[in-house]
């Protein structure tokens, strides 16, 4: 971190990695020395300086120890390392940030551009509690158990052990029964897990709702209302639960009917009776449909190292300043994108801010969604390098709602570029794999008010959602609600354990809202694009540079859209996406 050099405490190590090791009590003085400084309007800006880049160096040590683990989940001394940082240097690291919060907070002095980090301080003090360390400890580990039971899965195919992300692929197969088999292989091996998640869910369930009633956050019948915990952890001040409610109406009015003509479009395009779970590229059921009998699947690499290479490209063509820095990650391999056995699931950024780099997490296969996913998590990266020109570390905490805006705008604004010169695609087929993108936006927005409404109640019903039982039932009575159009018939096992492969309900409970949200937002930027895709960018990289230093609804504004989830709005996206995928089929 070398924005600003530390002036009132002696100078820190220049990599994170150097403290990955170290005990507290190495950590501990440069905390005393910062508290023991008496706060003066001359030294303030000084003082937070040299905290930013202390709070930054442990908690990118963290974040990296995490970051290996996910990409070894059967590497014991990862795991080991991992373990004794999260028991015992985090909490206490925890413990001493929040002295410092409370005396800056105490001090009432307003650095220049910190005014929302200050209101975002005072939140966190306030919800603070020494008792919960100790359980959010258990909550990481219990995480990371997660990620290992999913990682460990392994499914005996055509000779080879595929884990189920490279499973994927297959089902893209033209031939239907192929596909069924495929898709029968990836849910049986979830279904091997059930008892084993259901006995971890209980687990997760009950220490949420404790850390809930330390926080004083408490349902009517004393039970720890983690919701209400939640939404000021995640510092929600702009839209409340009932907001989210409403956002779930207006998809059930607006869009539940558009993707059930989709979905019947893609019936007769197979030209089967009904559709079936395995008519779609995924087994959570949501994406776009399998090719035709006579439409080979797309195959836009073959290597991490050619998606990384065709991406770079596009970049480069949405801005060259933006392509510049992808590069920048390639040179110092920042990047892990292939997927491989023991590699926890899903694909993620994360900002590494004492460093002031992004790393990529992915598991790329070959498929086209991999290359959405590149997109979307370079989206990420992006947002993290305008950001880091900020001087604290405080003001790189950008609300989720917006940090997907610019994850999910990178999609669009790199989606004009599939097909240039020595890309992944011709036009005919760029055509279709921007038609599926797309169609996979459009069908998602059911999909996410699913996993929020079955989060919503098991908050509110943490009694009854204590027995998996019931949660089977729940989810399977909002997947009839949003997600017709798909025959499930004879798979109620399969449907009602959906929740079991939304690995945010395990890992990341309630944040799923943001990707609805913001992928409005980011239909938003696109129709701007549509218009003038350069003043677009603009505009979107200016927003960037932002960080958290404004308000998110002033984010969305000055990035070009507006933060709002009713039925009117997110109409006019659907008619925009539904004119598209018109235009792009014919």
């Amino acid at each position: 971190m070398t924005a600003t050099a530390p002036t009132l405490i002696r100078p820190l190590p220049h990599d994170a990695r150097a403290i990955s090791d170290w005990e507290w009590e190495r950590l501990a003085p440069y905390y005393a020395r910062l508290n023991a400084i008496a706060l003066t309007a001359q030294n303030v800006n000084a003082w937070l300086a040299d905290w930013s880049q202390l709070s930054a160096l442990v908690d990118e040590a963290f974040q990296r120890l995490s970051a290996a683990m996910n990409q070894n989940t059967a590497d014991a001394v990862s795991e080991a390392r991992y373990n004794r940082f999260s028991q015992d240097v985090y909490p206490q690291y925890e413990a001493a940030e929040q002295t410092l919060k409370e005396k800056l907070l105490a001090s009432e002095f307003v650095p220049a551009g910190f005014e929302i980090p200050l209101r975002n301080l005072r939140a966190e003090a306030a919800l603070f509690r020494q008792e919960n360390l100790a359980l959010q400890t258990q909550e990481q580990k219990l995480e990371k158990e997660f990620d290992k039971v999913i990682g460990g899965e392994m499914i005996a195919w055509r000779g080879e052990n595929l884990t189920p992300t490279q499973m994927l692929q297959y089902l893209q197969d033209p031939d239907r029964a192929a596909r069924k088999a495929v898709w029968r292989a990836i849910l049986d091996a979830r279904l091997a897990n059930r008892a084993t998640l259901n006995a971890l869910w209980t687990r997760q369930l009950e220490l949420h709702l404790q850390m809930a009633k330390n926080a004083d956050c408490v349902l009517p019948d004393g039970s720890g209302d983690y919701r209400a915990f939640r939404w000021r952890q995640y510092l929600r001040f702009d839209y409340t639960p009932d907001d989210c409610k409403q956002f779930a109406r207006a998809i059930e009015t607006v869009v539940v009917p558009a993707a059930t003509r989709l979905y019947e479009k893609y019936r007769a395009r197979l030209g089967v009776e009904t559709l079936r779970p395995w008519d779609l590229q995924g087994p959570m059921g949501f994406f776009t449909a399998a090719p035709t009998a006579t439409t080979e699947p797309l195959r836009p690499f073959q290597s991490a190292a050619e998606l990384t290479a065709k991406c770079a490209d596009i970049f480069y063509d949405v801005d060259p300043e933006l392509g510049a820095l992808f590069d920048r990650m390639r040179a110092e391999q920042l990047l892990d994108l292939a997927n491989r056995p023991h590699k926890a699931p899903g694909a993620y950024c994360q900002s590494y801010e004492y460093a002031r780099v992004p790393f990529i997490f992915q598991n790329a296969v070959g498929t086209h969604e991999d290359v959405q996913t590149l997109l979307h998590e370079t989206g990420h990266a992006f947002h993290a390098f305008e950001s880091f020109a900020l001087p604290y570390v405080q003001q790189y905490a950008v609300p989720l709602e917006f940090c997907e805006v610019a994850s999910m705008s990178m999609e669009f604004f790199g989606a004009p570029y599939l097909h240039r010169a020595g890309g992944f695609y011709n036009a005919v087929d760029a055509a279709r794999a921007r038609v599926e993108k797309l169609e996979t936006t459009l069908l998602f927005w059911p999909y996410m008010a699913v996993v929020d409404l079955f989060q919503h109640w098991v908050y509110e019903n943490p009694r009854h959602a204590a027995d998996p039982k019931n949660c089977d039932a729940q989810w399977g009575a909002l997947w009839e609600r949003f997600m017709p159009g798909v025959d499930w018939n004879g798979l109620e096992e399969e449907r009602v354990t959906g929740w079991h492969r939304k690995l945010h309900i395990f890992t990341s409970p309630f944040y799923y809202i943001e990707y609805g949200m913001a992928q409005l937002g980011a239909v938003q930027l696109w129709a701007n694009a549509l218009r003038d895709q350069k003043a677009a960018v603009r505009a979107y990289r200016r927003a960037l540079a932002l960080g958290y230093t404004v308000t998110l609804p002033e984010l969305y504004r000055a990035a070009g859209a507006e933060f709002i989830f009713d039925a009117e709005h997110l109409q006019q996206a659907v008619t925009l996406l539904e004119n598209t995928i018109e235009t792009l089929e014919a």
